[in-house]
């Protein structure tokens, strides 16, 4: 009896790993969210809310560094397309109750091919942006719950993760 196909898009049928053929998909609106965190001390997350870091402002660097990241996506993940990114917005916010910073990255594009990865590495890159430009009060800061929220477009169409609301950001 022979196996079913597998899953995992990434492999063929000799079990190679091989980049996915997406020529023969129609180019669609896509849109991925990702959220994640930076857990610090209060004292740390105080340096972050009055700008007092020793390497300046914690929270506008990591945006960029999240928006690159999205961009480098292609460069860093060795099986992913390089996309025309048309949106990456980061969205970092000081949260006392975690302590610590959350991240939220929109990424999209019009293309054969999803921004999943393109929106995680967003997220990632911001918080390894903020552990290292903390490090030097916090060296115990923890990068946690780096998750895919939601995804719309392509032939799967939406997918949001459970306990989470619907997609959409509003603009």
């Amino acid at each position: 009896m022979a196996e079913p196909p597998s899953p995992l898009t990434h492999f063929d049928a000799a079990g190679q790993a091989h980049m996915v053929d997406v020529s023969g998909k129609a180019e669609t609106a896509r849109t991925a969210v990702a959220e994640g965190a930076v857990v610090m001390g209060a004292q740390t997350l105080a340096l972050v809310a009055a700008g007092g870091a020793a390497k300046g402002d914690v929270l506008g660097v990591a945006r960029l560094a999240g928006i690159m990241g999205a961009k480098r996506t292609a460069d860093l993940i060795p099986l992913c397309h390089p996309l025309p990114l048309s949106k990456v917005a980061l969205d970092l916010t000081a949260d006392p109750a975690l302590p610590g910073v959350r991240i939220v990255a929109t990424v999209r594009t019009t293309g054969r091919t999803g921004v999943e990865m393109e929106s995680l590495t967003a997220v990632t890159v911001a918080a390894l942006t903020i552990y290292d430009m903390l490090k030097a009060a916090e060296k115990g800061m923890r990068i946690e719950a780096v998750r895919l929220v939601s995804k719309e477009g392509g032939k799967s169409g939406t997918w949001t993760a459970a306990g989470t609301a619907p997609p959409g950001d509003g603009t």
